[in-house]
């Protein structure tokens, strides 16, 4: 799966701040687009690439602070990684980015290769995020093109049944089943039964 180029989201009210992390990350080529603001964030047109959120923690007061824009984030279902940085952390602080999922707390003044490995790995988990979304989402089509029998077979199939005791169940003949099992095989792209078991548990299991 081709994907677009990473690119690194910074928001920080601090112009000299946003400058500077900004020439970082295109130091080693990454493309960047900086925000004085969250609202400026959210009002943006995000390109769909792999991406991460380099996000202050304090800002002025009648905007959200990082910690409360990351809830919001979160209650969205945006799921673009996060790396909090700010000049007055605390063990809570960090604690509680971190529950909401943020991938790294770091203090200013910021260590470059610590902020550019952090970078790093948010885009990795970023992308690799991405790439298992479309591989569901092609398995889902694939598991709607089934017939309503066809799928209780896949699910019988899958829970380890063989094929008399799928016909005993379902009252058919174990060469139904069989035919049916071509089909869900065929129509799923399963290489073995293993590959449909995987596949069954993918489907199943809440995203």
């Amino acid at each position: 799966m081709n994907l677009p180029e990473p690119i690194v989201f910074i928001v920080d009210d601090d112009s000299e701040v946003r400058a500077s992390l900004a020439n970082l990350c295109r130091s080693v080529g990454l493309k960047v687009e900086a925000f004085a603001s969250t609202e400026e964030f959210i009002a943006s047109d995000r390109p769909d690439a792999p991406s991460c959120l380099v996000l202050d923690v304090r800002f002025p007061a009648a905007e959200p602070s990082g910690l409360e824009f990351q809830r919001r984030l979160s209650d969205r279902n945006d799921r673009v990684p996060i790396i909090f940085i700010t000049g007055h952390g605390d063990v809570p602080m960090s604690v509680q980015a971190m529950k909401y999922g943020a991938l790294e707390f770091l203090t200013k003044p910021v260590r470059e290769q610590e902020l550019l490995d952090a970078i790093k790995q948010a885009i990795e988990r970023d992308r690799e995020r991405r790439v298992q979304d479309a591989d569901l989402s092609s398995l889902q089509g694939r598991y709607k093109r089934l017939t309503g029998r066809e799928r209780q077979i896949m699910r019988l199939v899958s829970g380890g049944l063989p094929n008399k005791q799928i016909a005993a169940q379902l009252g058919l003949s174990e060469v139904t089943v069989k035919v049916h099992r071509g089909h869900v095989m065929q129509k799923m792209e399963a290489k073995s039964l293993a590959d449909l078991v995987r596949m069954n548990g993918q489907l199943s299991s809440p995203t």
